[in-house]
């Protein structure tokens, strides 16, 4: 029972595939998120929402009228944030670089006003003026050089707290821009009364620390978006081929059924039809290194490069079947973007316990003072408490924990050829613990070869094999190509082919003499008897293929779909690994044990001719988590019933549609990548919560109960966000693992050529 391509997706496709994407601009950190997001959802008619910030981008679900731009923009203007179309990638490496500039800015001014800030403190605190007098006027040096600190390069934190405030969602940005005003008035409170036991430096460090990380983290974010370069394509112009002209024509304005032509060494810009036949590197789709040859009538994805047409000459024409913004490429990438607005489990665990802190640290530091000032501490010293405490709660940590790490993980899966459409996804496959696999098009190459081939006695194999060469040459069944590959032979002589669709051909030679090739029934209708030695038992399972002549039999030769070259070494990898492997398909059960045998799994993890509801039902019952690995549409609703779906490089759409992660290199290698890749990411998400959530549980627990000074916790907190960050970096920047097909495909053992092949076993359907 086959799955329609509409349904199938539909029920595959999570809500945020279905609702508009916006980019949101005048973000600052995660609180400006949670900000946005709460008024999103608090708005007439909106069902749900979530802001990506490492990404910008928003996505609303809800009705149709309420999740317009236009109902959407003015709420969120009224924050002081602003809601636009969702910008293209070159816009958001422009935003990016703009933003990483802004920053660089402020930290220079920082960091040149600061470092004096800090000079004149480390003296005072060392005691190394001689009076008191002196002493004085260093502290008052100290504020002078934090003015500029203080009101520029802390100015971007002040807007962010006011707009959070003003959406009733208080977050990082509130506590930050209090501490830091907070210091300078404790400050200029003390050098008012005579003190110079000032916190400028406290006020300094905390903002110019922040601005690091600030930087750090945009340039991650920078790093993370270099994943959808891979899949965008450049915007040229395309010559169309109009009334026998040729017309240079902008890419954007090529309709659906021009035709256009592509010069030797240029790359194909749109989605079309061949109209002629060339040679083509797919390695940018594929990740073949060596280019092949396509024919007319073939379809042809932008990014390939036209090599020529061997020797032929000419460009290659095509008609257009996906103008610019339709295309293969193109659509990858837009279900990318808007995928990567999920939020796993970590991720919404992060964000309500940063939304938690933010509130409950102002409540403690205001009641810090008085609670001070009670016990006997005097005004002076309980500021000091209560500054410290809102300087170490800034959850900027926790806010960045699970974000950066989902989407250097995204970055590092998309360098192992795997375009992940859902980095939330990353959370479950870490846990995976079953893999099941799809057969025809997954497992196997969809290429079948001659395993086996028998003669009439006295039949020359050289011979035959150069007749069958000039015999299959025009065919287009299925199994031809496998034919033609193992037969030998250039010969062009012209023979008469009349075909019985299904079943057979004859094929007259210019030499007169007649062959019949076909399956044993269709040979049989032709009244040619098949002797009962001219089949080999041991090869049941394959695909049979039977030639006759004017004398009868001729002979019978046997194929089988050939494994893709790293199944072996990969379902190796992961039964090493632990992971419960399962083939599931609707094949024989002897094609499908002979597949088995040949890629290492055992019998019974061979499961064959289950239908997609058996398929599904199937996958339930294994060690859950699962992920399933399938091209066709009848997989569909495994991929769905899956943990995760993974779709290989030839999918089909439906396929494509219902998977979290589609493989860009041939082969199933870059399952056992993507596995190693998630298990990275949530160890570094885990890591990440842990040393956010303890530091900011500590500290405060500490600041409340003994005097800390606000330089110290300063430092504190900025060591923690900054260890989230490069903790996560340290992910984006990690060497890929060796990619299978462009770095040499591994095959399987020698062995297993050359396996004894199981014997036939037909056995009932499976419902």
């Amino acid at each position: 029972m086959a799955l329609s391509d509409a349904s199938a997706t539909q029920a595959a496709q999570p809500d945020s595939l279905e609702a508009p994407l916006y980019t949101l601009h005048g973000m600052w950190c995660t609180s400006c998120a949670l900000a946005v997001e709460g008024a999103l959802k608090q708005q007439p008619g909106v069902l749900d929402a979530s802001v990506h910030y490492p990404t910008a981008t928003v996505w609303v679900k809800g009705e149709p009228d309420a999740t317009t731009l236009d109902a959407l923009a003015p709420n969120v203007a009224r924050l002081g944030y602003r809601l636009a179309p969702l910008e293209d990638l070159q816009d958001a490496h422009a935003r990016l670089e703009q933003e990483s500039r802004y920053l660089t800015l402020r930290l220079i001014v920082g960091s040149v006003f600061g470092m004096w800030t800090m000079l004149a403190s480390l003296l005072i605190y060392a005691g190394a003026m001689p009076t008191a007098a002196l002493e004085s006027v260093l502290a008052w040096v100290s504020g002078a050089f934090a003015i500029p600190v203080v009101s520029y390069a802390g100015l971007p934190f002040y807007r962010a707290g006011w707009r959070t405030l003003r959406a009733r969602r208080p977050g990082m940005d509130v506590l930050v821009s209090l501490g830091v005003l907070g210091a300078v008035v404790v400050s200029l409170g003390l050098l008012w009364r005579g003190s110079v036991e000032v916190y400028f430096d406290t006020a300094v460090m905390l903002i110019v620390l922040l601005l690091v990380g600030r930087l750090v983290e945009t340039l991650c974010r920078q790093r993370g978006l270099k994943a959808f370069d891979a899949l965008a394509l450049p915007d040229t112009s395309v010559q169309v081929l109009h009334q026998g002209q040729v017309q240079e024509t902008a890419i954007e304005e090529v309709t659906l059924g021009q035709r256009i032509a592509v010069a030797p060494g240029d790359v194909v810009p749109l989605d079309g039809s061949l109209e002629t036949d060339g040679w083509l590197d797919t390695a940018t789709l594929s990740g073949e290194s060596q280019p092949r040859f396509v024919g007319a009538g073939q379809p042809v994805y932008a990014g390939c490069r036209f090599m020529g047409r061997g020797g032929q000459g000419g460009s290659l024409e095509l008609t257009v079947t996906a103008t610019a913004g339709q295309r293969r490429m193109d659509k990858l990438c837009d279900q990318m973007r808007r995928f990567q607005t999920q939020k796993g489990e970590l991720h919404t665990l992060a964000e309500r316990f940063a939304a938690w802190l933010s509130p409950a640290a102002l409540v403690l530091a205001a009641v810090t003072l008085p609670i001070a000032w009670l016990m006997g501490v005097g005004w002076d010293e309980a500021s000091v408490r209560a500054l410290s405490v809102l300087v170490v709660a800034c959850p900027c940590a926790v806010g960045l924990a699970v974000p950066l790490a989902s989407l250097a993980g995204s970055s590092q899966a998309t360098q192992q050829g795997i375009a992940l459409r859902d980095p939330a996804a990353l959370e479950v496959l870490a846990k995976v613990r079953s893999v099941a696999f799809d057969k025809t098009g997954t497992l196997t190459q969809g290429q079948h070869r001659v395993l086996h081939a028998m003669l009439r006695e006295g039949e020359e194999a050289e011979l035959f094999r150069q007749q069958l060469a000039v015999a299959v040459r025009q065919s287009e069944h299925p199994l031809a190509n496998g034919l033609r590959h193992w037969a030998s032979g250039t010969s062009r002589a012209q023979v008469e082919v009349h075909e019985t669709p299904g079943a057979g051909q004859t094929i007259t030679f210019a030499d007169g003499h007649t062959w019949w090739l076909g399956s044993t029934a269709w040979l049989a209708q032709q009244g040619k008897e098949i002797p009962a030695d001219a089949k080999h038992p041991a090869y049941g399972f394959a695909s049979e293929v039977l030639v006759a002549d004017e004398q009868g039999w001729l002979a019978t030769l046997y194929l089988a779909d050939q494994p893709v070259p790293d199944a072996q070494i990969t379902l190796a990898q992961l039964q090493d690994a632990g992971y419960v492997l399962a083939l599931i398909s609707g094949d024989r059960q002897g094609p499908v044990q002979w597949l088995g045998q040949r890629v290492g799994l055992p019998r019974e993890a061979c499961y064959a001719q289950r239908s997609p509801e058996a398929k599904a039902r199937l996958l339930e019952a294994l060690p859950s988590p699962t992920l399933y690995v399938g091209d066709g549409v009848n997989d569909t609703l495994s991929l769905a019933a899956a943990a995760v779906g993974v779709a290989p490089l030839h999918a089909s759409d439906a396929a494509r549609e219902g998977a979290a992660a589609q493989l860009l290199y041939p082969g199933i290698a870059g399952v056992a990548r993507l596995l190693r890749v998630a298990q990275r990411t949530r160890r570094i998400m885990v890591q990440n919560l842990l040393l956010s959530a303890l530091y900011n549980t500590l500290a405060l627990g500490l600041v409340v109960t003994m005097a800390i000074p606000p330089l110290v916790a300063v430092l504190a907190m900025a060591a923690s966000s900054l260890s989230v960050t490069l903790n996560a970096a340290r992910l984006t920047w990690a060497e890929p693992d060796a990619l299978g097909p462009t770095h040499g495909s591994p095959t399987p053992h020698p062995a297993a050529e050359h396996a004894a092949p199981p014997s036939a076993d037909r056995s009932r359907p499976t419902a």
